[in-house]
């Protein structure tokens, strides 16, 4: 499928179509897609033979239902290249995940892909309330993770100035902010609160740099975050998602006229939620688990992905496209302690109640005689109280995911600078049953 891509300060056409108008394409789009992943790509061909359906099948989007899901496993099983529409030569560019936890997941773009890509991304800093004059410094990673690359790319494509600087050199990243002067970072909530911790230890104050907007995605943060990053930075945090099994950053942004969860560029990009234990799809408004379909995917179709994102689909409201809400965590992210479900986003809501605390944290499970237990590890603001301040403070939070959450925990309250910092995402949960 050929597709026209022209970015501009003004909304596009189908950002404010009518509901009517986006099905319809939406419908369209999806049956190119299943004929092309049914035709070119033999795991999927096996999958939908399997589950009893063929893509003439699709008579509306209703009928996505009955074709079978697209798990992680599945692209690790067809490692590098097998889930691939396109021969290699039309292969333009090709991204991977980290592979921590097994193989990595491989995916590749045509050139029709990249600028799908880009013209997602522009729209995304535009959405975000970016502009073509500003400039943007680029803090996610380069390389295979698609964030840096994907952040520069529509930035480039809106008609931005690009600082491509990726992750990492905290210090010199503040250097080149004051410097530079860009008006947009684009970086994980969790590295900007290390920056703003680097600032504040040079004796220059956040709020006082040219940051205007902040666009913060590949980790769950709260609002609470979000409220500690405005207050520190006296900028707009805005929130992006994106997976790169689907295409990277840019697949939704919440808009800067509203704030009220990322808008799915549901031209692109075709969302579900689904109940996580029986895989059924639950209705609009109702928290499941998030599922994607690719609609103009070239290189490599997806279908019915599972994201492992908990989250619901609400109305669109500053779009006419459907918002998804604030992930709350991972399906695969879930800690179970002592028979209660827990996400880490939930112990972070109860850290930033706590003003004499930072919000950087980490998590470890331990187990002992059997039951186990959660290690809550934060820090200090500033490391000048004594014992019984930190005693008091850890009695605070230990009430507070009590009362709210529902677990006893330990805390352990620490000097400033003494949890982890990550370059991109934060690893907030150590299990320590495993070793």
């Amino acid at each position: 499928m050929k597709l026209e891509i022209n970015i501009s300060d003004e909304l596009e056409p189908i950002e404010k179509a009518s509901a009517d108008e986006l099905r319809a394409l939406q419908f369209e789009r999806m049956q190119w897609t299943l004929r092309h992943a049914y035709a070119n790509v033999p795991m999927y061909q096996d999958k939908f033979d399997a589950a009893g359906v063929h893509p003439d099948d699709l008579k509306s989007l209703e009928d996505l239902a009955k074709f079978p899901y697209t798990t992680k496993q599945d692209l690790r099983d067809n490692y590098p290249f097998g889930t691939f529409a396109v021969p290699m030569e039309q292969v333009v560019r090709v991204h991977a995940s980290s592979g921590t936890t097994g193989k990595p997941t491989v995916v590749g773009y045509t050139q029709q892909d990249i600028d799908v890509w880009a013209a997602a991304m522009a729209r995304s800093i535009r959405a975000a309330g970016g502009k073509r004059a500003d400039i943007v410094h680029v803090a996610y990673g380069y390389g295979l993770f698609t964030g840096g690359l994907g952040a520069h790319y529509g930035a480039e494509r809106l008609g931005c100035t690009v600082i491509p600087f990726g992750g990492g050199q905290t210090e010199r990243q503040v250097q080149l902010i004051q410097d530079f002067k860009p008006d947009i970072i684009m970086v994980t909530p969790s590295y900007c609160l290390a920056l703003a911790d680097e600032f504040e230890s040079q004796g220059i104050n956040p709020a006082q740099t040219s940051l205007r907007i902040g666009m913060f995605g590949a980790e769950p943060w709260t609002n609470s975050m979000r409220e500690e990053i405005e207050a520190r930075f006296e900028m707009d945090a805005i929130d992006i998602y994106g997976l790169s099994e689907i295409i990277g950053p840019g697949v939704a942004q919440e808009c800067a006229e509203t704030k009220d969860g990322p808008t799915i560029w549901e031209d692109y990009f075709y969302p579900e939620i689904v109940d996580v234990n029986s895989m059924t799809p639950v209705d609009d408004g109702v928290e499941g688990e998030l599922v994607f379909t690719t609609l103009i995917k070239q290189a490599m179709p997806i279908i019915r992905y599972r994201t492992r994102d908990l989250t619901r689909l609400l109305p669109g409201s500053a779009r006419t496209m459907r918002r998804m809400d604030k992930i709350t965590g991972r399906s695969d992210d879930m800690m179970i302690i002592r028979g209660v479900n827990v996400f880490p986003t939930q112990i972070e809501e109860q850290i930033l109640k706590v003003d004499q605390l930072s919000p950087h944290y980490q998590l470890e499970i331990t187990r002992e005689k059997q039951l186990d237990n959660l290690v809550v590890r934060v820090e200090l603001r500033s490391g000048d109280n004594d014992s019984a301040t930190r005693e008091r403070l850890a009695a605070e939070l230990k009430h507070h995911i009590k009362s709210d959450v529902g677990i006893s925990t330990r805390i352990e309250v620490q000097d400033p600078g003494a949890v982890p910092r990550s370059m991109g995402k934060a690893q907030r949960v150590v299990d320590s049953r495993k070793l």
